[in-house]
């Protein structure tokens, strides 16, 4: 087994999202952690208040709460579970993953450290980690500032035995006795007769050690992911301007992502609730082209909906619920190079819908007619199922759109047939139209002849042709003359 511990010592502080430098957190009129500006003010971890205050009197201040810390460490699992399934959480700031039964998936062990770290500082998030056989060794050398990877039991052992024994968890009483007896190093303590120390001691000091050396068997109480995704964020002040809740709004998707992973499912609508000091929440409905679990994807489509997105009142809370679901199916590893994920035709359409509006995104579907101007409508398209709605909206009949399951047909028309000059019989566009054989004629339509804005019946005579330019058009002839009505591309 490998086991790879993620600290986050800054927890209490970086819990909260959208936060103003210099801050600090307090309990009990005491400081307990501050931002990195704090510190080089001279503030510090146990400082009074009053002498932090007068060595920065402009300090963002925030009391300690300890359930704001532990939906964050929730958060942080749930993101974490796109790594293993295999996830312990030791509160208040540590976070253990068993990567031992995933190397060969993320290719090695450094992979998976790698995107770790990656994904916790895209979150702003401080990490100490370190990699261990063991969940408590990995743990306390992950808080020392390890920064490595023990992969083996003697190079674990090695690097916890110089490590001092003043561990997190044990009682002072037990660090001052240590002291006492001249011990310095958790190396010096291993060395000593188990059942004196014991004596001394008591049981639960010296069972850490055992543990975090691999000699007493450490089962791990596994972070249960839950059976539906909803998590809220608090934010530390007002946010008033829609587009600077996309950091807050990453740190959610970040989550949702992970517990996807973990659930091996994809979403396909999610909602994000946005709670106003005053006044009713907003509901922002994201739907998705296609099923997905991609974290990126989730956030361009966010700043998106943000970016058009107006507020009525400021903003003090987020909270994300998927709302449909779907298993995800199961792939197989492509034999050559794939497009990017979540970039494909279906993703630019939930982008661009998202961008324009309800509405404004439509498809070409066609119409059992055969005349070209009636033989499309435009369509709403269905995201869930990621085809045309049945629902039709029917478009302006701009020219701008043509589709028949009959090849010589172009896809785009003009607005209106444009007449042609003739000379000798022969149609003129830019030159001499030369007409390709095989006419196509319509005569059809006699149901709607009369009805206001309808096409009625039309009787023509269709052509491919090509002029001295080069250029292809779709042309027709009737009772009035010639007509250019199409262009292929």
């Amino acid at each position: 087994m490998l086991w790879l511990a993620l600290h986050f010592p800054l927890l209490p502080l970086e819990a909260l999202p959208l936060r103003q430098s210099p801050s600090a957190v307090v309990a009990r009129g005491r400081v307990q952690v501050a931002d990195a500006e704090a510190v080089a003010a001279g503030v510090c971890a146990g400082q009074k208040l009053s002498t932090a205050l007068g060595l920065l009197p402009w300090l963002s201040v925030f009391e300690r709460c300890a359930v704001r810390e532990q939906q964050a460490l929730d958060n942080l699992a749930c993101w974490a579970g796109r790594f293993t399934p295999t996830i312990s959480l030791v509160s208040p700031d540590t976070l253990l993953l068993e990567i031992g039964g995933c190397l060969r998936l993320f290719g090695g062990a450094e992979a998976i450290v790698m995107a770790a770290l990656a994904g916790c500082a895209e979150q702003s998030y401080s990490t100490r980690w370190a990699a261990a056989p063991t969940p408590l060794g990995a743990h306390w050398l992950a808080r020392a500032a390890s920064g490595r990877m023990h992969p083996e039991t003697a190079g674990m052992q090695a690097a916890l035995a110089v490590l001092p024994c003043a561990v997190p968890g044990w009682p002072e009483e037990v660090t001052k006795r240590l002291e006492s007896f001249g011990l310095r190093q958790l190396g010096d303590l291993h060395k000593l007769p188990g059942a004196g120390l014991r004596r001394r001691i008591g049981n639960g000091p010296l069972d850490d050690l055992l543990r975090a050396w691999g000699e007493l068997y450490d089962p791990q109480k596994s972070f249960a992911f839950p059976e539906s995704f909803a998590i809220a964020i608090e934010l530390p002040s007002r946010v008033e301007h829609a587009e600077a809740l996309v950091f807050a709004g990453q740190r959610l998707f970040a989550a949702l992502a992970g517990w996807l992973y973990s659930r091996q499912l994809l979403v396909r609508r999610c909602s994000l609730q946005l709670t106003h000091d005053d006044g009713p929440p907003t509901s922002l409905a994201l739907n998705f082209a296609e099923p997905a679990a991609d974290e990126g994807r989730f956030v361009r489509l966010l700043r998106e909906h943000l970016s058009r997105l107006h507020l009525t009142a400021p903003v003090e809370a987020l909270r994300l619920q998927a709302d449909e679901l779907v298993d995800k199916p199961g792939i197989s590893a492509p034999l050559f190079e794939q497009a990017t994920a979540g970039e494909g035709t279906l993703a630019c359409l939930e982008r661009l819908r998202a961008r324009l509006g309800e509405g404004a995104v439509l498809a070409l579907g066609e119409m059992a007619d055969y005349r070209p101007e009636c033989a499309t409508r435009a369509q709403e398209v269905d995201f869930n199922f990621g085809r045309f709605s049945r629902s039709t909206v029917e478009a302006q009949k701009t020219g701008r759109v043509v589709a028949n399951s009959t090849p010589s047909r172009p896809l785009w028309l003009l607005p209106t047939p444009q007449a042609l000059p003739e000379r000798a019989g022969s149609p003129q566009w830019h030159g001499p139209l030369k007409l390709l054989p095989r006419a196509e004629r319509l005569e059809s339509g006699w149901w709607d002849e009369g009805e206001g804005g309808a096409t009625g019946d039309v009787r023509r005579d269709y052509f491919v042709a090509r002029n001295p330019l080069g250029q292809w058009a779709w042309v027709f002839r009737n009772a009035d003359g010639w007509f250019l009505h199409g262009l292929f591309a």
